[in-house]
């Protein structure tokens, strides 16, 4: 079974219980998974073996949570030694917002830049559409898992 690392990134809890729904299920596969709601860049080296899965939401204006932000300033700063790292992307937004994809791309970015591959395309989940994220994410996360 696998390891993963569930990145999170949260404004109003949403995008938190989205990453619990995601690693219920992957404890329910029997994969071992650590949520961190405060990521810094270390724990991204801290274990080579898990696949890091970002679950982030985005404010208004697109901007990263709070709690996330930290992360990217040290990767930009830092540059974390991530290449060929395997990870995942979960981008909570609402469309109504010309900038509502705009955290979860700005991660996905920098990952890219340092070098670790990314598994499959991100996926995007919309307030505005009237879907459940938890239900989206599970439905997403299935065929994500295929391409690992």
């Amino acid at each position: 079974m696998s390891k993963f690392q569930l990145l999170v990134g949260s404004v109003m809890g949403t995008a938190e219980m989205t990453a619990e729904a995601v690693a219920n299920d992957l404890r329910g596969k029997g994969h071992e998974v650590d949520i961190n709601k405060q990521p810094q860049a270390a724990d991204l080296v801290r274990d080579a073996d898990e696949i890091l899965l970002i679950c982030t939401s985005n404010t208004g204006s697109g901007d990263l949570p709070d709690n996330i932000r930290p992360l990217y300033q040290q990767m930009v700063t830092e540059y974390p030694a991530i290449a060929g790292r395997r990870y995942g992307v979960i981008n909570l937004g609402d469309s109504c917002y010309d900038t509502y994809n705009d955290a979860g791309r700005l991660l996905d970015d920098t990952f890219e830049d340092l070098g670790a591959v990314r598994v499959g395309n991100p996926l995007v989940l919309d307030a505005s559409s009237g879907q459940d994220p938890e239900e989206g994410a599970l439905l997403w996360l299935n065929a994500w898992m295929q391409k690992l």
